[in-house]
């Protein structure tokens, strides 16, 4: 039979296949050769790795001494590849059985048939590893893009179908495109191409596989990516005519389509050959007058011609999946008929756990792996289904040309032998609804169950749907690497439950691909179609494109793999002249989608704020209502016939605005108004979703519908209404009449006729939702609000008697008018009253007083009171007079409820008439109005208003209940008898007498009960006020360094902080316990007549005089407030002129725990006088608490007086005050200070000893001289002289053999180790190599580490040369009883490391050379050469002139230099002491052979050792800087490294030349270097350098930043004069492009300087620099700030919160913003309010409306009751009422 011998011939050419065969041999067809490395590289290389051809060598060696001793063939060699073992291993079963037996293990001979049998036929899966070029697939159609289609393929693979590999037909057609648009702009030969008009999703194909090259970028290793063809002519390369036979599958190409059905290309011996398909042959689904030419079809041949020349095919996958009627191959030619896509009978040989494996035709074997075999999806076991002998039908989905015998894989999946495109299950049971639209992409599954583990593979889990399981493969199961599974052990054994993600779905296996792994769960993204339209998100900067003109556009980076274009009209709401400056790369940036094209993998994002902010989103033209609103984007404007603008929104949504939409008014060119990029907010006029047309308006709707303009005729101008608020804007009040939907305003200033700031207080109590009456109807037809209201007083009691001007007939000469300003000019006053109705106050007419004024002291919408002077009926016109009823030098401009005569009405004492009877000193009542901190404000009559400072309500202390808050007893509405003063003067908060009777008079009141019980009226003044004299006074502000109070309305004085108190403790939260309006007991200390300055003071007693320096005493406690603060002391003044240190040994009772940096500047302290120096005029200060708390406390270091109070003998601590030559001096006190001799500073020699010792350092020491009269005290840090317990080291003479000690490995050498024993006077000893273990070949390097911790034993003394010979055999200690048996273990722990230890033939000659010498010698030469590198001045054996080197001394050395090979860089070679080696012996004199040898031994280079211990000197830094350059970081270290030595001019030196040195495109190594710069000039230079550095570093940096990072220092360093104006600056160069640093500036002021004027000025200014887009996020963060900074006003947070949630009602991001700010300063009832307030809005989305009821539910639960979490039920409720009440009447979508 063919298959028989095709087989034998493929055999023949190999009997021994080669084990490194590359895979593109064994494809059918040259075409895959390209793709693999060649088998001759160019030049004769070798494609082996010289490790391979090493092993191959030795090998054959091997192969060939084998032969030559046993005359057999040498065994198979070890290098056999493990995929490559099964066919190998049968082949040479069949070709050699009797070697195979041979070749197996005696103890199993009757297995090897069995298993070679076994891997033989290897059940395989499809895989990257197995599928080659030439490999046959079949696949189905997953996804259609613009250039490619994406076929799935059976495990998890996916290849992609270039356009080009398609056919010839739509090759063609390729070709014609590209000719036909050569001469286009932007034409593209594929842009004509539509691939969803040549394939369609599930269909099956057959593809031959192209390449599998991994994609890389930049020498990166890539993906893999399979590259398919469907063209007919390779998916059918192995077929030819013989090969056709009936219910086999065929691929072909739609030649033309005919009118009974379609020509079509095979592929098969050219043009000879060709099939064809009857219109109904085409299937169900598919409409034949659609098919395009070059289509390409999977086909089902049904019928030959006589010639065999025309082929019938059928592509209906009904009629070819129904296998039952005999739609399979049941008799083929050649093995060739079997490929991909074919159905065939299998014949089942055997059933494993992981697939089936069969024979088709008893001569093809054929495999199914897990997955295709039915058993991952379905859960059941095979063994259960199937069993050996049955016979089956599947299909061929694969084949494995590299493999023989050949071998095929197929399926047994129902939806793959049946060609369905997914398999079925109760939710998706028919081909129309897909698995993905069941379960999304990117669905996250809470809870996945692992249903089935295959170790090695992955997961098999079931997604909660029934019939559906997903597969998890090992590399996503977690981020990290998982290295095994078991089905019944480990965290994801079978039945474990685990949060996962759908990240795929592959049609051939029936399963959703799916992943564990937390970073994908967490990502917000996975593919284009997950991003929405309109959507807004978060991405990182990662590209910018430039062009010739500047920056084009901006690739935004959104997950890993997803990235959106900004084009460059989508930068911002202007145009940005250097967007590069906004936008760097990797800064993170929040955008919106504009469009998205999953098919061109492509998005579009805007980064434009408007429309970020924006609610409405228009992404599709169905669903849009008439006269809806939302904002877009002018992309087009068209200035021609047909003018107007195109503007684009969201998705393929786009209007058309016409110019005579474009506004109200007149526009002849619409690009004079418009620009391109800007975006308008429009309304829909008409929309057409058929056509994609709509027409879109900016003007107003200004359209009423027949009720709301029968309801607006039936009003009358005049008339009163009431309505219910529903918007406050900053300066107007929205409101919806009551019975009718008409809008209305309500302008602020109608709110009275009082001031501003009256109507401004007004506005602030009305709320949104609050209901209003007696509102006056002024005009009608104001625009888009209709309607105008007024709430005057003086227009609403008008209207009420009907004396309210309508109309011009209304008026006559000398009629008494109410009205309100409308403007003023230089002509006068335009006075406006109802129906717009407006007459001129000429300027003559006006009071004179008022002419001097600005504007005339009148403000627009203030009311007047006048009287017609003249009417013009003929021309409309008239004008008024406020002259003649008006008392002279006066205006009734305000009191509009008042006569021209005074009277009075409603008078409170029910006796007053006029206002002339309120004189001063008259008796009467007033009622309280409200109650602040230091007032009462009260009324007197109608429109009468009055005022009670706190300062005039109490008489004595005793009299307030509540100190802190004395007006608390008071009530609103409560009546209170008073005194009249005068009257109040606003301007400078004080009063004036009767006579100056302002526009509006409030009157200065008293109610002491003093005053009142007086029959005259005593005032005080500040010529009344007496120094020494005491006073009830009140607080009126708190300023930095004072309390400003009031004695009385007009006298004000001042308390320093210091002098408020007794108790310091209260000082410290100023805030707290003396708040505005507190009362408290002063004494006057000083008056200044001439400059009216007052200063008291609230201490008792003498404490209350000034305090003078000759009044401080020793032991003296008083309040101090700390000024300056450094690292040895702080300094604390205590008056004005009084200031004094605090040294570290009076800051604490502890040492330890003096630190000065733990005060705060301007903090208040109590401090105890320590010592008074008078002819000096110096003090000093002491804050230890056993001084100022009390004498009980426990002191551990002493308070010491002078040297008088010290005694020889004594041991104290102290701080070290200076390091000198001959030693260092330490502060036991102020007034003590000792000296202590190098020779005193310890016990050991230290070689550098000015390192062991800094400034303000605290030592211990012993005084053991002390000499009164001199002031000289001499002390001891020696331990011998501190501790009573204290042995002296072990010196040389004390040492002796056979002793056992203990040590430090101090050094380790090739020959041995030396050893410092502990305890000792730095004796040190050898140990020579051959003494170190038990066992020879002993590498001491290996063995043992610098610092090691041994035991060792003395072997040997020299007592003439001072040397020490060690051993630390474990042998030595067997005998040795020792409890610390683990030094032992230590000792001999490292043997066991040189008994595994390899030694290179190198080692060995050197052992070999070596064992002649002696080895003893060669040790001590080692030690004399490691002591010439080091000093030799051991203190207690330098008379001897010789001594071990100490181990600081090691460690000093190490620092001088960098130690390699032995090479001493320090020079320290050339002061070897020669009489060492002039001690030595003659044998030792004489060794030159060892010394050569010694010089030719390899040495380790140690400048690796910068990376542990980093550079350590000036050339280390050097070094460092040749390798990186770039690195500001070591720049800084180096210019630190400077600074620690003082050497300021070489750190400022090194600065510069980095900044030189450092490439120009490391803006931000620059930018550091600048930064270190400047801190340096800061801290060490001068001011003029400093600013130098400033400009240049401004030239060469971003100037906005520097200014902000300068500034922060100036800040951290306390230089707040200079930040300041460093602020001042930035301002004015930045201010009108930057918001954030006018919110810097302002968290300056507010939180640094506690200015809160200052900052509160910021705001309006900032407004006016910045572009109108920027206002918003601004005003919030500035009312943010009040509440965050501890000097911030929330009232005044909340009142520009008001302002903006009153034009942005429905920006719920800012009402969560208040509520947070609310919650944490705890005003749980105002977050609560807004939380309700919020549901009252109209407008917001239902979606929006549920988030936020679920949240503010949350938030009852931290913060509420039930009864609050139980009202937000029933607030709920109530929506949800509403909302269905709403969509019953219009008919909307379902809640």
């Amino acid at each position: 039979m063919a298959p028989v011998k095709r087989k034998t011939a493929q055999q023949s050419e190999s009997t021994r296949p080669a084990k490194r065969q590359r895979p593109s041999t064994a494809g059918p067809s040259s075409a895959s050769l390209p793709h693999e490395e060649p088998s001759f590289p160019r030049g004769g290389a070798s494609v082996l790795t010289p490790l391979e051809q090493k092993q191959i060598q030795i090998q054959a060696k091997n192969d060939v001494l084998f032969e030559q001793e046993t005359g057999r063939k040498a065994p198979k060699n070890d290098f056999m590849d493990e995929e490559d073992e099964p066919e190998n291993s049968g082949d040479n079963d069949m070709a050699m059985p009797k070697a195979n037996k041979k070749s197996k293990p005696r103890s199993k001979p009757s297995t090897a048939r069995p298993e070679a049998k076994e891997k033989g036929v290897r059940i395989e899966g499809l895989s990257y590893k197995r599928l080659l070029p030439g490999s046959m697939v079949l696949g189905q159609v997953s996804q259609i893009n613009r250039y490619d289609v994406a076929l799935s393929l059976a495990n998890n693979l996916t290849g992609y179908l270039p356009v080009t590999s398609v056919s010839d037909s739509l090759t063609a057609k390729l070709e014609r495109l590209a000719d036909d648009n050569k001469e286009s702009d932007d034409g593209t030969p594929e842009q004509d191409i539509d691939l969803k008009l040549y394939f369609f999703v599930g269909q099956y194909l057959r593809a031959y596989v192209v390449s599998t090259e991994r994609e890389s970028s930049a020498g990166t290793k890539g993906k893999r990516h399979i590259e398919l063809s469907v063209h007919p002519t390779q998916a059918n390369s192995s077929l030819t005519k013989t090969d056709l036979v009936v219910n086999s599958m065929i691929q072909a190409s739609v030649r033309s389509v005919e009118d009974h059905g379609l020509i079509m290309e095979l592929g098969i011996e050219g043009d000879a050959v060709r099939g064809f398909m009857s219109s109904k042959e085409v299937g169900k689904n598919t409409d034949v007058s659609r098919i395009q030419e070059g289509a390409v079809f999977l086909c089902l041949i049904t019928g030959l011609g006589s010639n065999g020349n025309v082929v019938k095919l059928s592509a209906d996958t009904e009629k070819a999946g129904n296998l039952k009627k005999g739609n399979f191959l049941s008799d083929a030619p050649t093995i060739d008929c079997f490929l991909p896509g074919t159905a065939v009978e299998i014949l089942l040989s055997e059933i494993t756990k992981s697939g089936v494996i069969g024979k088709a035709m008893g001569v093809l074997d054929m495999t199914a792996d897990l997955i295709q075999s039915g058993a991952a999806a379905s859960g059941k076991a095979l063994d259960a289904k199937y069993h050996a002998g049955d016979k089956i039908k599947g299909r061929i989905i694969c084949t494995f040309p590299d493999v023989e015998p050949r071998k095929l894989g197929f399926s047994l999946l129902e939806h793959v032998t049946s060609l369905k495109s997914h398999p079925t299950s109760s939710k998706f049971n028919s081909e129309s609804t897909s698995p993905t639209n069941v379960l999304p992409l990117s669905t996250i599954i809470p809870e996945a169950r692992v249903a089935r583990v295959e170790p090695g593979v992955g997961l098999l889990v079931d997604l909660g749907i029934k019939g559906t399981r997903g597969f998890v493969h090992i590399s996503r199961i977690a981020d990290g690497r998982i290295d095994d599974l078991a089905q019944d052990t480990g965290p994801y054994k079978a039945g474990t439950v685990h949060k996962a993600r759908v990240i795929g779905y592959n049609y051939m296996d029936g399963l959703f691909i799916v992943s564990l792994e937390p970073k994908v769960i967490a990502q917000p993204f996975l593919s284009i179609d997950d991003v929405q339209v309109g959507q807004i998100v978060k991405g990182t900067v990662e590209k910018l494109l430039l062009k010739e003109s500047g920056i084009s556009g901006i690739i935004i980076s959104l997950a890993e793999g997803i990235t959106g274009l900004v084009p460059e009209i989508h930068f911002s709401d202007i145009h940005l002249q250097h967007p590069e400056r906004k936008f760097k790369e990797g800064a993170t940036v929040t955008a919106r989608v504009l469009s998205t094209s999953p098919a061109e993998r492509q998005l579009r994002l805007t980064l434009k704020k408007t429309l970020l902010n924006a609610d409405e989103v228009w992404k599709s033209y169905d669903g849009l209502e008439i006269g809806a609103e939302a904002p877009g984007t002018i992309i087009k404007i068209i200035s021609s016939h047909g003018a107007g603008a195109v503007v684009q929104f969201y998705g393929p949504v786009r209007g058309f605005l016409p110019v005579s939409e474009m506004s109200e008014a007149y526009i002849e060119d619409p690009k004079t108004h418009f620009r391109l990029g800007q975006v308008v907010k429009v309304r829909l006029v008409s929309v057409n979703p058929a056509e994609r047309r709509m027409i879109v308006s900016c003007r107003d709707p200004s359209i009423f519908g027949a009720m709301q303009q029968e309801q607006l005729d039936s009003l009358v101008v005049g008339s009163t209404v009431s309505g219910t608020v529903s918007e406050k804007t900053n300066d107007e009040i929205i409101l919806e009449l009551a019975g009718s939907k008409l809008k209305a305003f309500l302008h602020f200033e109608h709110l009275t006729d009082g001031s501003a700031q009256k109507s401004s207080a007004a506005a602030k109590k009305i709320r949104v939702d609050q209901d209003m009456r007696d509102l006056v109807v002024l005009n009608k037809g104001m625009g888009k609000r209709l309607l105008q209201l007024t709430c005057k007083p003086s227009l609403v009691g008008a209207a009420q008697s009907e004396k309210l001007v309508r109309h011009l007939g209304d008026l006559h000469d000398d009629l008494e008018v109410d009205g309100f300003v409308n403007n003023t000019t230089s002509a006068g006053v335009f006075v406006e009253f109802a129906n717009g109705v407006s007459g001129l106050l000429p300027k003559s007419q006006l009071p004179e007083e008022a002419l001097l004024l600005p504007n005339y002291g009148i403000r627009k919408h203030q009311s007047i009171s006048a009287r017609i002077l003249t009417v013009d009926h003929a021309q409309s016109r008239f004008s008024l007079t406020m002259k003649t009823t008006l008392p002279s030098g006066a205006a009734k401009t305000e009191n509009a409820s008042s006569t021209p005569e005074g009277s009075l009405s409603h008078a409170i004492d029910g006796k007053s008439t006029h206002i002339n009877d309120f004189s001063v000193g008259k008796l009467t009542e007033a009622r309280i109005t409200s109650v602040k901190e230091t007032q009462l404000n009260v009324h007197l009559a109608d429109g009468i208003q009055g005022r009670i400072d706190v300062s005039e309500v109490f008489d004595r202390l005793e009299d307030v209940k509540d100190r802190k808050h004395p007006l608390k007893q008071f009530h609103p509405k409560e009546v209170v008898p008073v005194r009249v003063l005068g009257m109040h003067d606003s301007r400078n908060h004080r009063f004036l007498p009767i006579t100056h009777r302002s526009k509006a008079p409030v009157f200065e009141l008293t109610a002491k009960p003093s005053s009142l019980a007086s029959t005259e009226l005593d005032i005080l003044t500040l010529e009344k006020v007496s120094v020494d004299s005491t006073h009830l006074v009140h607080v009126n502000n708190i300023a930095e360094d004072c309390v400003w109070v009031n004695l009385s309305p007009n006298v004000r004085g001042r308390i320093k902080i210091l002098d408020l108190s007794d108790d310091v403790s209260l000082l410290k939260n100023l805030g707290k316990n003396f708040p505005v309006g507190s009362a408290l007991k002063a004494k006057v200390v000083s008056i200044d007549m001439a400059n009216s300055h007052l200063d008291l003071s609230g201490r008792s007693g003498d404490f209350a005089k000034p305090l003078t320096f000759s009044d401080l005493s020793v032991g003296m406690v008083l309040p101090g407030r700390v000024t300056r603060i450094s690292e040895r002391h702080i300094m604390v003044q205590l008056t004005d002129s009084l200031a004094g240190p605090v040294n570290l040994v009076d800051l604490a009772d502890d040492y330890s725990t003096a630190n000065p940096t733990t005060y705060e500047k301007n903090q208040i302290i109590r401090v105890c006088i320590r010592g008074v120096d008078v002819p000096n005029k110096r003090f000093y200060l002491s804050t230890r608490p056993s001084k100022t708390l009390s004498s009980s406390l426990p002191v551990e270091d002493r308070e010491i007086y002078g040297v008088s109070d010290l005694k020889v003998n004594d041991v104290v601590r102290g701080f070290v005050k200076n390091v000198a030559d001959n030693g260092i001096f330490v502060s036991l006190a102020f007034n003590a200070t000792a000296f202590v001799r190098v020779s005193d500073l310890s016990n050991l020699f230290l070689k550098d000893w000015k390192s062991e010792f800094e400034i303000d350092q605290l030592v211990k020491g012993k005084v053991i001289q002390l000499d009164e009269d001199l002031g000289h005290v001499q002390m001891s840090l020696k331990r011998s002289h501190i501790d009573k317990d204290y042995q002296p080291p072990l010196t040389f003479d004390d040492i002796t053999v056979g002793q056992i000690v203990t040590g430090k490995v101090r050094k380790v050498e090739p020959f041995g180790v030396f050893v410092v024993i502990d305890n000792s006077a730095n004796v040190s000893g050898l140990c020579h190599k051959s003494q170190m273990a038990d066992r020879k070949s002993a590498d001491p390097k290996k063995l043992y580490d610098e610092g090691d911790s041994v035991k060792a034993k003395i072997l040997k003394i020299d007592r003439d040369t001072r040397r020490v010979s060690l051993g630390l055999k474990a042998s030595f200690f067997e005998c040795e009883v020792d409890a610390d048996d683990a030094e032992v273990e230590l000792a001999e722990r490292p043997i066991v490391g040189a008994e595994s230890s390899e030694d290179s033939e190198v080692d060995k000659i050197k052992e070999m050379l070596a064992e002649n010498e002696d080895e003893e010698s060669e040790g001590w030469e080692g030690l004399e050469d490691a002591k010439d590198d080091e000093s030799d001045t051991n203190m207690d054996n330098a008379d001897n002139g010789g001594g071990v080197p100490t181990e600081a001394s090691i460690q000093n050395n190490k620092m001088q230099g960098l130690s390699a090979g032995g090479f001493d860089w320090t020079g320290g070679i050339l002061t070897t002491d020669n009489k060492d080696s002039s001690s030595e012996t003659d044998a030792e004199a004489t060794q030159p052979k060892r010394k050569k040898r010694r010089k030719a031994e390899p040495q380790v280079d140690l400048t690796g050792s910068l990376d542990a211990h980093g550079p350590q000197s000036v050339a280390d830094f050097e070094r460092l800087l040749l390798g990186r350059p770039n690195e500001s970081g070591l720049w800084v270290r180096y210019m630190a490294f400077q600074l620690q030595l003082s050497e300021i001019d070489k750190a400022r030196e090194i600065a510069e030349r980095a900044l030189r040195t450092i490439h120009i495109r490391e803006q931000d190594e620059k930018l550091n270097m600048w930064m270190a710069l400047l801190n340096l000039e800061n801290a060490y230079g001068t001011d003029e350098a400093l600013d130098n550095v400033f400009a240049k570093a401004c030239q060469y940096c971003d100037s906005l930043d520097i200014h902000e990072r300068l500034a922060s220092t100036l800040i951290q360093s306390g230089k707040h004069e200079k930040a300041e104006a460093l602020y001042i600056k930035a301002l004015s160069k930045h201010g009108s492009a930057s918001d954030a640093v006018w919110l810097n500036v302002a968290t300056f002021y507010l939180t640094t300087l506690n200015q809160p004027p200052k900052a509160h000025a910021l705001l309006p200014r900032a407004l006016q620099s910045l572009p109108p887009h920027t206002h918003l996020q601004l005003t919030s963060h500035f009312a943010a700030l009040e509440f965050k900074s501890p000097h911030g006003d929330p009232e005044r947070g909340r009142t520009l919160f008001e302002g903006i949630l009153a034009s942005f009602p429905k920006r719920l991001d800012l009402w969560g913003v208040l509520i947070d700010l609310e919650t944490h300063r705890g005003e749980k009832d105002r977050a609560r309010g807004l939380f309700e307030r919020v549901t009252k809005v109209s407008g917001i989305k239902v979606g929006k409306m549920k988030k936020w009821l679920k949240k503010w539910e949350k938030w009852e639960v931290g913060n509420g009751d039930l009864r609050s979490q139980g009202k937000v039920g029933k607030v709920a409720e109530a929506y949800v009422r509403k909302v269905a009440e709403e969509k019953g009447r219009k008919g909307g979508e379902e809640i």
